[in-house]
Parts: structure tokens; sequence; C-alpha cells
């Protein structure tokens, strides 16, 4: 029976896949210069050409990224970069396929040689079989021609199936036709059994291996061994190929079932990255994108990219594609973000100089003396500070110093002068106060008496303090007037002896003021406080720690006010206490 020596029929193996997408432009030069060192390097073409391939296309969509140059200087020194990098690879991969085509030229050269050296064999095979000689000349003859047939080497593909079913036609044929010496032809028939036993087990062992890629390789090789040998015995032909047959079945088997789990492999990864890709593409599609949004985003589509790397490889046919999906939605996230930065820094910058003009107004109304209208001019400034939007972070608080120290320089100054009036306009209450009680008095026939509280009149409009500038003359002329009135006749007709108070009056020591009057003062100055705190608590709104700084004003608003109440408390309490002395 003649032997079908030929495996069962299954696809190649697939090459690893190895993704060079991102890889860079210099990482794809050393990886050809690594290839370039290896003395295997002419069975590497493949990969060779995979690099060559990934290389120029990362050349290009840099080339297309660049930015235009502002000058011409600019170009041409970017222009020599690509042009130095491009060189560079270019004399790697034309020495690569120099070499390539010299090793391919002799590997062709070489299988022509060999084809014709085995058609020779062949020529002396089949004479061999013709020949009717005694098996003693024959034989040694015809095992010298094996040995020769398996020291040559392989020829061309297209003509080696005929060549080698010649061969082993010749081969049986010598076997069964020539009347060899049954000793020597026994002998032979057991060696090429023990070898084809050899081979079985090599096989067997080869079908329990794991790695079924390099077991499906190695036994092809055994197949093509056992080629080179010639039959068995008849009784052992059909029982060895048989235990062969079964251990190649059990390999092809085991290599078929692994590339089914491969593409039901290839199929999940295609789907769990084909997610991943409507992920980055949903987060693309999102219409509007704010400014706070952009950092949690990058974040999001950074986490994809980690899950990305820990998926395996699709189909050879489909990785490249889903790849280039999901480079390409990645791509348009960061070029519109770098978009949305570029406007977004372009408008901090006109918000810089919108903010750096109201600057310039307060610092020009900070030493101004009109207080309601500056004070207006100032919280408007303010107001609009507050609408426009962000300004880069190494302007923004030198800026807000300048401002915030401009509003406070003007508001500490009306602060200050605030309490100056509310205390001139007391001032004013009191000798209003002082006059009408003048004037109320019923003068007496008793004249120590007049003289007494005519001191005790001039001692309190001296104690009272200043009073607003313009009210000056008006109230002096009114106290005058009722002094006058009342207490002529004590005054004398002289110059010098005019009411205290008017000009020329006497300069006698203040009264030191009374605990009510204290009280009032005191009350006064913190109802001042509350006020200016009131009118300043909007200044903090754009700062950075805003909340924290409107909470403490607040607690020192609430303290202001909580002493206030005591103060109204022991106010009206010495009220009380004065009527009821008075009664």
């Amino acid at each position: 029976m003649s032997e079908e020596l030929n495996p069962k029929a299954v696809e190649p193996a697939e090459d690893v896949l190895v993704d060079y997408a991102d890889k860079s432009l210099g990482e794809l030069s050393q990886m050809f210069e690594g290839l370039m060192q290896d003395e295997e390097r002419m069975k590497r073409a493949k990969e060779a050409e995979n690099i060559k391939t990934a290389f120029y296309k990362k050349l290009s969509k840099e080339k297309a990224e660049i930015k235009p140059a502002d000058t011409a200087e600019e170009a041409e020194s970017a222009n020599n970069i690509f042009e130095s990098v491009e060189n560079g690879f270019k004399a790697l991969y034309s020495h690569f396929k120099k070499e390539r085509a010299e090793y391919n030229r002799k590997l062709e050269e070489e299988r022509a040689a060999n084809l014709v050296a085995k058609q020779a064999v062949v020529e002396e095979l089949k004479a061999l079989v013709d020949k009717q000689e005694d098996v003693s000349a024959t034989f040694p003859e015809f095992r010298e021609l094996q040995t020769k047939w398996r020291e040559i080497g392989p020829v061309p593909a297209s003509a080696f199936r005929d060549l080698n079913d010649t061969y082993q036609f010749y081969v049986e044929k010598f076997y069964d036709k020539v009347q060899i010496n049954r000793d020597m032809r026994d002998l032979d028939f057991r060696k090429n059994l023990e070898a084809k036993q050899g081979f079985c087990e090599e096989a067997e062992k080869l079908a329990e291996d794991e790695n079924v890629i390099d077991a499906f390789k190695e036994l092809q090789k055994l197949h093509e061994q056992w080629k080179e040998f010639g039959p068995v015995a008849k009784e052992y032909r059909e029982q060895i190929w048989e235990r062969f047959k079964a251990a190649t079945a059990k390999i092809n088997k085991n290599y078929q079932a692994y590339f089914e789990g491969q593409k039901e492999k290839h199929e999940e990864n295609l789907q769990a990255k084909t997610a991943l890709c409507e992920k980055v593409e949903a987060i693309v599609a999102k219409e509007e994108i704010g400014s706070s949004e952009w950092s949690a985003l990058t974040k999001e589509i950074e986490d994809i990219q980690k899950e990305w790397k820990t998926i395996g490889y699709a189909s050879k046919k489909e990785n490249q594609k889903i790849y280039a999906r999901f480079r390409a939605a990645n791509d348009k996230f960061f070029e519109r973000k770098r978009i949305f930065y570029a406007e977004y820094k372009d408008g901090m910058s006109a918000n810089a100089d919108r903010k750096l003009a109201i600057v310039e107004k307060a610092e020009a109304l900070k030493d101004s003396t009109e207080w309601k209208k500056t004070t207006d001019a100032l919280i408007q400034l303010q107001k609009e500070w507050k609408e426009i939007g962000a300004v880069p972070r190494k302007k923004a608080e030198a800026l807000w110093k300048r401002f915030r120290a401009a509003c406070d320089e003007f508001f500490a100054r009306k602060e200050e002068n605030a309490k100056s009036e509310s205390g001139f306009r007391e001032n004013l209450r009191a000798k209003k106060t002082l006059v009408e009680e003048i004037k109320a008095l019923e003068p007496s026939e008793d004249k120590s008496l007049m003289k007494d509280l005519l001191q005790s009149f001039q001692e309190k409009w001296n104690a009272i303090g200043f009073v607003p500038f313009r009210e000056k003359d008006a109230i002096n002329k009114a106290y005058r007037d009722a002094i006058a009135e009342k207490f002529g006749e004590f005054l004398g007709g002289g110059r010098g002896n005019r009411p205290a108070g008017g000009k020329g009056a006497p300069k006698g020591q203040r009264a030191p003021l009374s605990e009510k009057d204290k009280l009032i003062q005191q009350y006064n100055r913190l109802q001042q406080e509350v006020d200016t705190c009131e009118n300043n608590i909007g200044f903090f709104a754009a700062s950075k720690n805003a909340e924290a700084l409107i909470s403490q004003m607040q607690e020192k608003i609430d303290g202001y006010r909580a002493e206030l109440k005591e103060l109204e408390v022991k106010i009206i309490k010495m009220e009380e206490e004065n009527k009821e002395t008075e009664e």
C-alpha cells in the first residue's frame, strides 16, 4: 500500500501581531537596527516590511500635524529634522533590501541546483530499478542514492511535489521488483521501521504539547523526514502509518481548535474595543464642554486608554481597523481640547485686559474725597469685576491685590472721615440741645444763681467738641444769642465780654464727658463699623477664599451688633436712672 504522507491541510499559522502605531519614529528606527543585527534577519523580511510601513505612516502623520512655521528659518529647521530621520531609516532599509535580494538570489540558485541534483538522483534510481543485476551490486548503490538524496537541500516549491512523488515511486518499485537478498532487505525494513517508530513517538509527544503552534511546525518537519525513509515490511506498513497518522490528526485537531478559540477570543476583543471606541466617540460628541469638565473627561479618556491596553488583539483583518477608529476618536478629543484651551487662553487674556482697566480706574479714584459719588463708582466697578470671567493664574492674584488695595485705601479714608463726621454731628446735636436748654431757662431774681448758671452753661459748651465746619458759625451764633438774651446783664458791654463759644470767648477747661455721653459715642462708633463692614463685604466675592472671608466678616458684624444691643440697654437704663434722679 502506498502511504499518504501529506498531513491534514490546515490554515497556516498567523504571524504574531505587533502594534507599531504607538511607536515613535526613533523607536521604529531602533527596532529596524536591532533586526539588522540578527543573524537570522533574512527570515524576518515580513517584520521588516511591517516596521517600514509603520515608519512612513508615522512620518506622514507627524508632517501633517506640524503647525505652520512663523518664519522661513523655522520651517526649514522642521523640514531638516524630518529629512534627517527619514534619510537615516531609508539607508537602513536600502541596505536590508540589498542583502535580502542577494539572499533570495542565492537561495533560488541553490534550490535550482538542488533540483538538478535531485533530478539526477531520480534518473540514477530509475536506471537502477531497470537493472537486473545481482543484489549485492545494486543494493549498496541504492543505499548510496538514498543518502545522496537526503543530503541535497530544498528545491523550488513548484517542483517539490512532483519530484518527491517520482522519487518515492522508484524507491518503492526498487523494493518491490528487484530480487534482493531477503536478509539485507529485512535489515533495511527494520531500520526504516525503527526510524518511523521514532517519528511516531515524537509526533505523539507533540500531540500533548500545549504550544500547538510549535507542535504543528515540528510535525511538518517530521513529515519531511518520514518521506526521506523507505518503506517497512508489508505487515507493518498499515500499522505504522496509522499510528503516525493518528498523532498527526490529533496535532491538527489541536491546531484547528486553537485557532477556533483564537477566533472567538478575537471576536470578544473586537467587541470590547468597539465598546471603548463608542465611549470615546460619545465624549467627543458632547456639544458643550465647560472648562471645569475638561480635566475629568481627560482622566476618563486616559482610563479608557489604559483599559484598551489590557485587551488582546482582534483578528488580523479587523485589528488595524479598530485601532484606527480608536486613535481617530482620541485624536479628535485632544484636538478639540487643544482648540478650547487656545480660545480659553485668548479669552482669559482679554479678561485680564478688562480687569486691568478696572484696576486703573479704581486707583485713580482711591484718593477722592467725593465720598458718595466715589463709593457708587467703586461699587459699580466691583459689579463689573464679578461679571468678567477667569484670567491667567499668573496675573489673577496681582490684579486682585491691586484692585483690593485701591478700594481698601478709599474706604479706610472714608471710614475715618465718617467717624469724624459722626462725632461732629453728635457734638452739634449736644450744642443744639444746650441752646434750647438756655432758651427755655426762666430768669431768676437771684443774681448769684444766674451767675452760677451762666458759668455752668459756658463750661458745658466748652466741654462739647467740634461740630461740622459748615454748621459752626450758625450754632455759635445761636448760642451767643441765647446767652445774650438770658444773661446779657452779666456779660458787660465791651467787645471782650462776648458769650463763651463765640469769637473771643473765654477758654475754660472742658468738663469730662458723662458716662451716658461716652456710651453714646461708643454706640455711634460701633454703628459706623457695622455700616462700613456691610458696605465692604461685597469686595470679597472676587477673592479665591471669598466664602471664608465673607464668613469672617459676618462674624465680625454679628459681634458688633451684639455690643450695640448691650450699649443700647445700658443707655436706656442710664436715662431711666437720670429721670428718677431728676424727679
